[in-house]
């Protein structure tokens, strides 16, 4: 499984932006869809998951409202839709899969930039 994460970029506080991962490889194994992100200083820490069985979400707590996860029927494309940014919300963000094995995959991240 092969994951690209792109759609990163500098926003102003207050904006939107979509992240999108592209999924390659055997997708049909995916079960936990998540995104991660990574501050300047700080550990990475998961932000939205998604599990692909029944649907369920989950949000960080400094995100819940603000960000959507989703992704497309056959997993070719996980997202991130982010709305309401604030600069604490700057950091790569990864998106992340792991199989009914449990082996895991990472992209290799996409920067967000929020000025205040």
């Amino acid at each position: 499984v092969q994951l690209q994460a792109s759609g990163g970029g500098l926003v102003q506080a207050g904006g939107s932006l979509k992240l999108s991962c592209v999924i390659s490889g055997s997708r049909n194994s995916i079960n936990d869809m998540n995104w991660y992100r990574q501050a300047p200083g700080k550990q990475r820490e998961l932000v939205a998951a998604l599990n692909t069985d029944g649907g369920s979400t989950d949000y960080a707590d400094s995100v819940k409202g603000r960000f959507t996860i989703s992704t497309t029927d056959i997993k070719h494309r996980l997202y991130l839709q982010m709305n309401t940014l604030k600069p604490e919300d700057t950091g790569v963000y990864y998106c992340h899969v792991q199989d009914r094995w449990s082996e895991t995959y990472w992209g290799r991240g996409t920067l967000v930039t929020v000025s205040s």
